[in-house]
């Protein structure tokens, strides 16, 4: 059995102690003021919004960056669809970098309200790392949202994913808070 203690309240780590749960993942939220950003070009991709064409790439990329991911690494062409469907999807605001002949990153925004926005997902195909397509890509997507008008742009990341966390860092992000995941130990 797992729970969420958001924020990471001290009441609730005591609780979960009291219960005979343990921490098992740390959930950092970070966010930023929105505004200009420079977006990085990369030799011989294009960053663009998604077509109905990309669904398989776009799952392919996804599995491939979240393949040990508790939650993202699951998602299939269903859930893909489902997501879709939510009344906040926006194509545009799902940026994909398109070499041609598939796509090596993607940056999906969501946006809440008029003021805020999020960085929903990243993700880079483990083949095409170190290229600096999260740099290019997340910063496509920032540009992206600043232009639908957002004030603040959060996001949500593992505590302990240093590279991601180093490039959020480097675009302006600050970690504002944490929410914890504790599993019964019994």
């Amino acid at each position: 059995m797992t729970a969420w203690s958001h924020a990471d309240h001290p009441a609730a780590a005591a609780l979960a102690r009291r219960f005979g749960f343990e921490a098992l993942r740390a959930l950092w939220v970070m966010s930023r003021e929105a505004g200009p950003v420079d977006v990085p070009v990369v030799e011989g991709v294009t960053i663009r919004g998604y077509a109905e064409s990309d669904a398989d790439e776009v799952i392919r990329v996804n599995a491939a960056a979240f393949a040990h991911h508790p939650e993202q690494g699951s998602m299939d062409a269903a859930n893909l669809a489902e997501r879709m469907a939510e009344p906040w999807f926006d194509p545009e605001g799902l940026l994909v970098a398109d070499t041609g002949h598939g796509l090596l990153a993607f940056h999906w925004t969501k946006q809440h309200s008029p003021e805020l926005g999020e960085v929903y997902v990243v993700a880079v195909d483990s083949a095409a790392q170190g290229r600096g397509l999260g740099k290019a890509v997340t910063a496509a997507g920032l540009a992206h949202l600043a232009s639908r008008g957002v004030r603040r742009i959060i996001l949500y990341v593992e505590s302990d994913n240093e590279p991601a966390i180093a490039t959020y860092s480097k675009l302006g992000f600050a970690h504002t808070s944490t929410h914890v995941q504790y599993a019964h130990s019994g």
